[in-house]
């Protein structure tokens, strides 16, 4: 799995020579455009029928700018011939009786036309790439979901590829506006091949010193472009600390703490100063761009006036008339404006190329857990339980093994208890148990087969987890318990079902709009919970899983001892039936496990019930004299 390393001391900014992301040069430039072909194949499945109505539009509309200007032409030598003709008229009625004016007055027509056209398609051209745009954006955002969703547990806790998740979700937004920079590209083009073809007529060699005198400004343009891709990709990770201060700064979840503690005026500080930076280091860039942008255009600007004197030249001495004057004076300008975009353009979409590999290298992202080709389905019902033979783990880039040498049987139909002091290795061994990771050591067997032997989907979706750091869900109730089996999440009677067991039931039908209250303070109507009353909430979500292996990480822990133990006795009792793993840390509440497993260090230290490890003594009895005395 692709891995960088792009953190940026915040003391001192971005570093321009950090290794991997120095300012691209021309190959890496223009290698990026290999985006633009699964970008533009992206566009078209979303909409081929819009996509191909935009193209054809924009064809018709880069036509009209020669059209207009010619007819101008023609209209201006018209004028000039009724003038040297003598023609005049006492009125404007007496003028049109003669019939003198037609051709003139077609012409005007004509020209009005167009003019009203091109506005016309412009709109339409306008409306349809918003219409393409936001369906693009819709549909990038759905696969990037979906994607994330079938990366590793590791991935998402790995904070080099964070940033890379970060500007993966910023491209599908923030790279609207290339897919009407690319057709409008297009549409220049046929426009610059209508007007070229007119010059050429004329005077060849003014579009090659045109060409010649546009090149620098392209340079520098491309240069530029380059210089901030690079200072965006170096600051992904003040980005992110810049959003997340602003979160902590104003938010109901943060709040109450922010008050009690006067952390407003530190987290303001801490903003300003890494906003600060960010806005130096952009103003530096904006400055050097426009000194230097400014420069090169004058170049530009040059070769227009030389040519723009020669056609002028020409035009004294007869070889072109007025109307010559103003097609070929209007047509270099119109030539040079869009030359010049064009050059502009296709340097700002190889920079803005650059940002799609944010977004096509994220979908390359590979996950290493995942179901073989010949992976079985799970056992209904498990017959024989997990097998944990000589496991071993350890975090990626940690030195410390979480847990190591780890043998034990969890049989179908036990409720099993983990006690350990915190970092002993338990949460760890619920996300092995659930396939959110892989051992590095030993294997985990599931009824005499490698969990790796199993379907990825059909496993998890047979286990119910619920972890102390649960999501809270700014959802309906009925919802947020329906999350714990999506396909039932309009099952009204299993919702309800779930929230009995969970003991919830009265919680929820107490709430203004019962299973149809928003909970939460994130949205208007919603009703904020307590702690105990979201993780009985919480409990329920898994309950309605009605899966075959249920476990319950530390999820009670903002509940008072009583009510744990009852919603732990519930707990047994209900799930007579299933495989049950309890994490707690009261052992009122684990005593009641068929068996306890004691880890320390990442490793099996006892097991046992709770009186044979009260009769061994060791660190099970220590740790329960210690907690049974701060009940004396």
């Amino acid at each position: 799995m692709p891995k960088h390393n792009d953190a940026v001391d915040p003391a001192r900014g971005p570093s321009p020579q950090r290794p991997g992301i120095a300012k691209p040069n021309l190959r890496q430039r223009v290698n990026a455009l290999r985006n633009l072909p699964p970008f533009l194949k992206q566009i078209w499945s979303t909409s081929p029928a819009l996509t191909l109505t935009t193209l054809g539009l924009r064809i018709v509309r880069a036509l009209l700018p020669v059209a207009t200007l010619y007819v101008g032409k023609l209209i201006i030598d018209e004028a000039v011939r009724l003038v040297a003709a003598g023609t005049s008229f006492e009125s404007l009625p007496q003028a049109l009786s003669t019939g003198q004016l037609q051709p003139l007055l077609w012409l005007l027509a004509i020209e009005f036309a167009l003019a009203i056209g091109s506005d016309l398609l412009g709109r339409v051209i306008s409306y349809g790439d918003s219409l393409l745009s936001e369906l693009f954006t819709n549909v990038t955002s759905v696969r990037l979901m979906e994607h994330a969703a079938t990366l590793d547990l590791e991935d998402f806790e790995d904070p080099d590829l964070q940033d890379k998740l970060d500007r993966a979700r910023r491209q599908t937004m923030g790279r609207m506006n290339l897919l009407s920079q690319l057709f409008g590209q297009v549409q220049d083009a046929i426009t610059v091949v209508s007007f070229a073809i007119g010059l050429l007529v004329y005077a060849p060699w003014l579009i090659l010193l045109l060409a010649i005198a546009l090149i620098p400004a392209f340079i520098g343009e491309s240069h530029f472009n380059a210089v901030g891709y690079s200072l965006n990709f170096q600051w992904t990770p003040e980005r992110r600390q810049l959003e997340y201060v602003r979160q902590m700064g104003a938010s109901v979840e943060t709040a109450k703490e922010v008050k009690i503690f006067n952390l407003h005026r530190f987290l303001i500080a801490k903003y300003r100063e890494l906003a600060d930076k960010f806005f130096r280091a952009n103003r530096s860039l904006a400055r050097r761009r426009a000194l230097w942008g400014s420069l090169l255009a004058a170049l530009g600007t040059l070769g227009y006036y030389v040519a723009y004197g020669y056609i002028a030249w020409r035009t004294v001495k007869g070889d072109f008339s007025i109307g010559d004057l103003t097609f070929l004076a209007g047509s270099f300008r119109r030539l040079r404006q869009l030359m010049e975009g064009l050059l502009v353009g296709f340097s700002q979409i190889a920079g803005q190329a650059l940002y799609l590999d944010d977004l096509f290298s994220f979908f390359e992202i590979v996950p290493e857990i995942a179901s073989k080709p010949d992976a079985v389905p799970v056992p209904k019902p498990i017959v024989h339980g997990f097998v944990f033979e000589n496991v071993g783990f350890r975090y990626p880039d940690a030195e410390r093994w979480a847990l190591r040498g780890l043998n034990f049987e969890l049989r179908a139909g036990e409720v099993l208890a983990l006690v350990g002091e915190n970092g002993a290795g338990k949460t760890t061994l619920v996300k092995l148990l659930a396939r959110l990771y892989d051992p590095d050591e030993g294997r985990i067997l599931l009824d005499g087969l490698d969990l790796r032997d199993y379907d990825l989907e059909q496993l998890r979706s047979n286990i119910g987890v619920i972890f102390q750091d649960f999501v809270r869900y700014h959802l309906t109730a009925g919802e947020n318990i329906g999350v714990g089996q999506i396909d039932a999440m309009r099952d009204g009677p299993r919702i309800r079902e779930a929230a009995r067991r969970a003991m919830a039931d009265g919680l929820i039908e107490g709430l203004p709009d019962g299973y149809d209250q928003l909970i939460g303070r994130r949205f208007k109507t919603g009703v904020d919970l307590s702690g105990g009353q979201w993780q009985k909430i919480a409990i329920a979500r898994a309950y309605m899983r009605d899966a075959q292996v249920m476990i319950l990480d530390e999820p009670t822990a903002a509940l008072d001892a009583r009510a744990e133990f009852e919603v732990f006795q519930r707990f047994k009792e209900l799930s007579s039936d299933k495989t049950a793993v309890l994490i707690s840390h009261r052992f009122s509440s684990v005593r009641m496990a068929d068996r306890i497993l004691v880890l320390a260090n990442g490793g099996l230290e006892a097991s046992g019930t709770h009186d044979e490890l009260l009769a061994q003594g060791g660190r099970y009895a220590e740790l329960f004299e210690l907690q049974a005395a701060g009940y004396r």
